[in-house]
């Protein structure tokens, strides 16, 4: 994949995203969103856009939780994403699958008390929304003002504000799947320092 004009070279993202630097991963999915969504629609033409935006999201999420991992001297970063992505993809149509043997399982039995199955929408609260709900807003608006500022926003209207990710895409006016990525890295980050304490 090229990078784009005025991005940094992907080594130097790599390389402080290894060291926790949260902004150059947002700069890795600036530079490599494109390419990604280009090869899934390519390799995987059945999946709709929102799959593969689902799928995005879901790989960068995990690149970022296996960035140590990565080994420069064996591939370059797109490649390795591409991997990711790979079986990212195969892993959620598995999922989707099992899910609809699910629902014809129970569309055959009259049971449709379990038939509304969200596999890929906005998910469920995390344990960590959960604990929110229970938690003194003043502490976590303190963990939030730790974050950087790339984050700050998108976390307290989502922990916070209780909104949907389409709504703080709508708001912000970004890309969904740059919401969902930002919301998993700030929840990450806020674990961590809730650990600290």
């Amino acid at each position: 994949m090229m990078e784009k004009p005025g991005s940094k070279p992907t080594d130097e993202l790599v390389r402080r995203a290894i060291i926790g630097d949260g902004t150059a991963f947002t700069e890795l999915w600036d530079t490599h969103i494109g390419g990604l969504r280009a090869y899934l629609k390519g390799a995987m033409k059945y999946l709709d856009d929102f799959y593969i935006d689902d799928i995005c999201s879901r790989s960068f999420e995990k690149a970022f939780r296996q960035i140590r991992s990565f080994d420069p001297s064996k591939s370059q970063f797109s490649t390795w994403l591409r991997t990711i992505a790979h079986n990212t993809a195969l892993d959620t149509i598995d999922a989707e699958t099992r899910a609809r043997a699910r629902l014809v399982s129970l569309d055959k039995e009259g049971d449709h008390s379990g038939a509304i199955i969200d596999v890929l929408g906005d998910e469920a609260a995390t344990p960590l929304e959960q604990i929110v709900e229970s938690e003194d807003a003043e502490k976590l608006e303190g963990y939030i003002e730790g974050l950087p500022e790339l984050y700050r926003a998108i976390a307290r209207m989502r922990l916070l504000d209780g909104l949907q990710y389409k709504e703080i895409a709508e708001e912000l006016g970004m890309e969904l799947n740059t919401v969902r990525t930002r919301i998993r890295r700030a929840k990450s980050m806020i674990e961590a320092l809730k650990a600290e304490d």
